[in-house]
């Protein structure tokens, strides 16, 4: 019996072509529907194999839905929102993708950081409303970015350094802060200038959040935060919603305690504070970080290789819980 794997959204053609040379598949066909927690349990009733996006939310009744689930295979770096433990206890694996997008949501934070400040899509709205206030008009005066300061907070990490790059093509000063300093040769290589998270807020710019998310890091920049920002500053965020706090940010933005922001992630997906969409120093995508057609083909395929391993009896190369291939797993 051919096995089954249901798909929570559209992926790469290529991806699900090569699933059909090897089980039944369905999916959910609506790309802009993440589904609820009861889709997710009658899908995963009727199938052996569930390949799931970064948005769903994989719980312990999801995977309780299916005795004969085998497994969570995802599109995400790491599986959070999934109940690993739960999966794991049923000796299940979880597979994720390794991390190629950096570079691809590098391009999207500079693309967030450039539109907020100098108010691209407001212009754009002007401009589809037939509004042209001249060449030379005050009417959206933005800021500059060539050779501003842009701190990166946790700018240690793969992301953030591939902002530092390019921050290098604006002539930007770069400062960073983690709870790690790397290492002086790749500060020299990249401009990199460490400082305390602070001095970092004080002095810069664009603070730009590229920490992972951790239970540390929840509510990293809050109110005392925001208020160390400079009054013209910009807050950019491609990391995770969670990283900022976005009530304290919208009052921030409401006082003018600082010039704007720009969201590609948000503290609750898919809800976004109501109070950010009506400001219009805001920019907001719908955590497109990855949404480049070659990467997001990659990762589908890469999610495939973990399922074929699968179906092949081999161990998925980048399954979360190795340990269910243990001695115990043998015996099944």
């Amino acid at each position: 019996m051919r096995p089954s794997v249901f798909i929570t959204q559209p992926v790469a053609a290529s991806a699900i072509g090569r699933l059909q040379g090897l089980a039944d598949v369905q999916w959910n066909r609506d790309t802009v529907h993440i589904m609820t927690k009861d889709e997710l349990i009658a899908a995963v009733r009727e199938h052996d194999i569930l390949f799931c996006l970064l948005s769903d939310r994989v719980d312990a009744d999801v995977i309780a839905a299916n005795a004969g689930l085998r497994m969570v295979a995802t599109m995400k770096i790491t599986p959070s929102d999934i109940d690993v433990a739960a999966a794991t206890a049923r000796r299940i694996p979880v597979t994720v993708v390794p991390p190629i997008v950096t570079e691809a949501t590098a391009d999207m934070h500079f693309a967030l950081l450039l539109a907020v400040a100098r108010r691209v899509v407001e212009g754009d709205r002007l401009m589809r409303d037939g509004v042209f206030p001249g060449a030379q008009s005050m009417h959206l005066m933005g800021a500059g970015v060539w050779g501003k300061t842009i701190g990166l907070i946790g700018g240690g990490g793969r992301i953030g350094r591939a902002v530092a790059r390019r921050a290098r093509g604006f002539s930007m000063r770069t400062l960073y802060w983690g709870p790690r300093r790397i290492p002086e040769v790749d500060e020299r290589e990249l401009d990199l200038v460490y400082v305390s998270l602070d001095r970092l807020l004080a002095e810069s710019d664009f603070v730009s959040v590229h920490a992972p998310l951790r239970p540390e890091t929840v509510h990293l920049i809050g109110a005392r935060e925001l208020a160390l920002m400079k009054p013209g500053a910009f807050l950019v965020n491609t990391a995770r919603g969670p990283i900022v706090d976005e009530r304290a940010l919208v009052d921030a933005l409401a006082k003018a305690r600082i010039a704007g922001a720009a969201l590609d992630v948000f503290e609750r997906e898919p809800q976004v504070e109501a109070r950010l969409l009506a400001m219009s120093n805001v920019v907001l995508t719908p955590h497109l970080g990855s949404a480049v057609v070659e990467v997001r083909e990659a990762l589908a395929n890469v999610v495939v290789d973990n399922i074929v391993a699968l179906i092949e009896g081999r161990q998925p190369p980048n399954c979360w819980n190795p340990e269910i291939y243990g001695a115990a797993h043998q015996d099944r």
